[in-house]
C-alpha cells in the first residue's frame, strides 16, 4: 500500500494584518510534528505543498524537525479556499447580547459558509464551493498518480481542502459530502495529519485529524 499523510498547516496568524503567516506557536507546531514523524519512522517519499505563505513554512518546519532532506513540490491545488471573499460577501449577523467577539465571528462564518456551499449564491464568488472542490479532488488525483507503490507523501495544506478529501472518502453523495465537509473543517487542528492509504481495495481514510504529536498547550484550531 502507499500511504499519504494531509497535514493542516500550522497556526497563522488570526487577526494580524497578514494571516498567511505562521504564529511562533505555529513553527513549533510544525516542528514538533515533523519530529514525530522521523520518530515513527515514517520516511517521505514525496513532499506537497499549496502555494499560499502558511503552507511553504510548515513544509520547511517539518523537514526541519524530521530531518529529511527533500525537496517540496508546490501545487496550487492544495490551497485553501479564499475565505476573507467568503466572509465579505455576507453581511456580519446582528450582535447578540452577552456574545464574545469570538463566538460572534465564529457565528458570522459558519453562516457564510453555508451561503458558499449552497451554490445558490455562485456568481458572488471568484471560485464556488463546486469548482473549489473539484480543484482539491485534481490535486488528489495528481498526487495518486505520481506516488510510487508503497510510497509516502506527505501533503502540507489546509484545514478545507484536507476535509474535503476526507469527506469525498467517506460519503457517497454530493450532498452527503458537503454536509461531513460543514462537520469536519471547523474541528481540524493545527498540524492534525489525517491519513489515507491507497491499495488493492482503492482509495481510503483511516484517521483524521491525529494530533497527539501536541502537547496541550501547542493544541490550536486557528
Amino acid at each position: 500500500m502507499s500511504r499519504i499523510l494531509l497535514v493542516r498547516h500550522g497556526q497563522a496568524s488570526f487577526g494580524a494584518a497578514d494571516y498567511d503567516d505562521l504564529s511562533p506557536t505555529g513553527h513549533e507546531q510544525s516542528r514538533v510534528l515533523g519530529a514525530a514523524l522521523a520518530a515513527r519512522g515514517v520516511r517521505a517519499d514525496m513532499v506537497v505543498a499549496g502555494e499560499m505563505r502558511r503552507h511553504g513554512q510548515t513544509a520547511a518546519d517539518v523537514l526541519e524537525g524530521a530531518g529529511w532532506a527533500s525537496d517540496v513540490e508546490v501545487d496550487a491545488g492544495w490551497n485553501e479556499f479564499d475565505h476573507l471573499q467568503v466572509l465579505s460577501v455576507h453581511d456580519s449577523p446582528s450582535t447578540v447580547d452577552g456574545e464574545s467577539e469570538k463566538a460572534a465571528f465564529q457565528r458570522w462564518f459558519e453562516e457564510a459558509t453555508l451561503r458558499w456551499t449552497s451554490g445558490e449564491h455562485d456568481d458572488a464568488y471568484d471560485e464556488s464551493f463546486a469548482a473549489f472542490t473539484a480543484r482539491v479532488a485534481a490535486a488528489m488525483d495528481r498526487l495518486v498518480a505520481a506516488l510510487p507503490p508503497r510510497g509516502t507523501a506527505v501533503v502540507l495544506s489546509s484545514g478545507g481542502p484536507v476535509a474535503w478529501v476526507a469527506a469525498a472518502l467517506l460519503a457517497d453523495s454530493s450532498p452527503a459530502r458537503t454536509d461531513l465537509w460543514l462537520r469536519l473543517n471547523p474541528v481540524s487542528v493545527n498540524t492534525g495529519t489525517s491519513t489515507v492509504v491507497r491499495g488493492s481495495r482503492g482509495t481510503t481514510l483511516v484517521s483524521f485529524n491525529a494530533h497527539d504529536h501536541l502537547s496541550p498547550d501547542l493544541l490550536t484550531y486557528r
